[in-house]
């Protein structure tokens, strides 16, 4: 089965209607954090306050995200997903408000408050749509694996479109009209898309059975799925310094302008690699997927530390985007594998909410190093992130491969007795 028909054939279990509703649904979660930044940096006259305010929505994203992820596996995604809309498109709007009246000479310190409070709702709709395909899958008699390989591949890729389109939609708005007006529009789409994918009838497939209780359900922090969480705050400390010392560079050059369309190359080569993810052949296991994929983040890292132009810098960025999706992809795939069903909610928040930790970890450090030696020490922590996650695929590959009770999850998914060790390595 060639990608096209992977992706014809996973597209046809819902309809194009329904992928364009958790695409756009996702877009909010994108543009809030720039979002909050711009408007309250131009409200307040202080970088500070939209860094705060910035900081503040997505720490409290980060934390809320996991606590939604499981509050979804005890009683379904869509009372869940249709309360977080509803409160996250209010405390958005109640920001842009609160920013929109803001006066010069005023506290500021409501504004990063009410970020954190809004912040805390906005639903994760990529990471909830991700937990949709299997029963989808199951719901439509599918059985074909490679479908689950095409889903995974395309949410891999739409969360990276989503976090190149949202920036850019915000830049845009700003362009044209006043910052505050991009916190509006981020409201109105999530109370708009995201309450659709809230009340879709995909949603009513994902809930506890009826039959769970706390045994059953399984466990949720395992050795396996710490590993890949630790893979996966790297890859998120690879995007905060990332984008710091982008900033840097186009700064020293004199087009500060230029840093959201520098990192966005690396978005575009990442959705490209995302979505060719779903052609390797069978035989090549998630695990050895991971291995490879990491070393490829190292290799296509390493320039970087030698980059000093701004035309070097979009052919590194463009470059290294091939290896992130993949690595994502395959990091998520492996967590839906080794993770008890009814634990997925949970654990895909989980994973969504370290990748979002190491963004910040990331960012701070580059930042530090940053103000020290320019941009060469940040990008030096890109490199760094990407080694963390090269030794955690190495030495942790074996902790995942063998994690307890994934044959037992495996088989009730597939309704087979297929071996988890054939599902997560195939023999070839």
């Amino acid at each position: 089965m060639s990608p096209t028909q992977s992706y014809h054939q996973l597209f046809a279990l819902t309809g194009p209607l329904y992928i364009a509703i958790a695409f756009v649904g996702r877009i909010p979660l994108a543009m809030s954090q720039i979002a909050s930044l711009l408007a309250v940096s131009a409200a307040t006259g202080s970088y500070t306050a939209g860094g705060a305010t910035a900081g503040a929505l997505a720490v409290a994203n980060a934390v809320g995200a996991p606590v939604a992820g499981a509050l979804t596996d005890r009683v379904g995604q869509r009372s869940v997903l249709l309360v977080q809309s509803v409160l996250g498109t209010l405390g958005l709007a109640a920001l842009a408000l609160l920013t929109a009246t803001h006066t010069a000479g005023e506290a500021w310190w409501p504004l990063p408050l009410v970020a954190a409070l809004g912040g805390a709702f906005v639903p994760q709709v990529g990471t909830m749509a991700r937990v949709r395909w299997r029963p989808i899958s199951r719901a439509s008699r599918s059985q074909d694996p490679r479908v689950m390989d095409a889903a995974f591949s395309y949410e891999g890729a739409a969360d990276e479109a989503s976090f190149v389109l949202g920036p850019a939609l915000v830049g845009v708005i700003a362009a044209v009209a006043a910052p505050v007006t991009s916190l509006v529009v981020a409201a109105l789409l999530l109370g708009a898309f995201g309450t659709w994918f809230a009340i879709h009838p995909t949603g009513a497939l994902v809930g506890p059975s009826p039959r769970a209780t706390t045994a059953t359900r399984g466990r949720l922090i395992t050795p396996a799925l710490l590993v890949l969480g630790a893979t996966q705050l790297s890859i998120g400390m690879l995007f905060g310094s990332v984008q710091t010392g982008t900033s840097v560079l186009t700064t020293q050059a004199g087009n500060p302008g230029l840093t959201g369309l520098f990192h966005a190359l690396l978005g575009v080569g990442s959705v490209l690699a995302g979505l060719a993810v779903v052609a390797l052949p069978e035989r090549y296991g998630y695990v050895l997927r991971l291995r490879w994929f990491a070393a490829a983040l190292v290799l296509l890292a390493l320039p970087l530390l030698a980059v000093d132009t701004l035309g070097g810098l979009a052919l590194v960025l463009l470059g290294l985007g091939f290896a992130v999706a993949p690595s994502m992809i395959t990091t998520f795939t492996l967590a839906e594998r080794v993770t008890p069903v009814r634990r997925l909610g949970a654990a895909m928040t989980l994973l969504a909410a370290a990748t979002g930790t190491g963004y910040a970890v990331g960012a701070a450090l580059a930042g530090r190093l940053a103000d020290l030696g320019g941009h060469a020490p940040a990008f030096a922590v890109t490199v760094v992130a990407t080694v963390l996650a090269l030794a955690l695929a190495l030495l942790g590959g074996r902790v995942v491969r063998r994690s307890p009770g994934a044959q037992a999850e495996l088989a009730d998914r597939a309704g087979s007795t297929v071996p988890e060790t054939a599902e997560l390595e195939p023999v070839g």
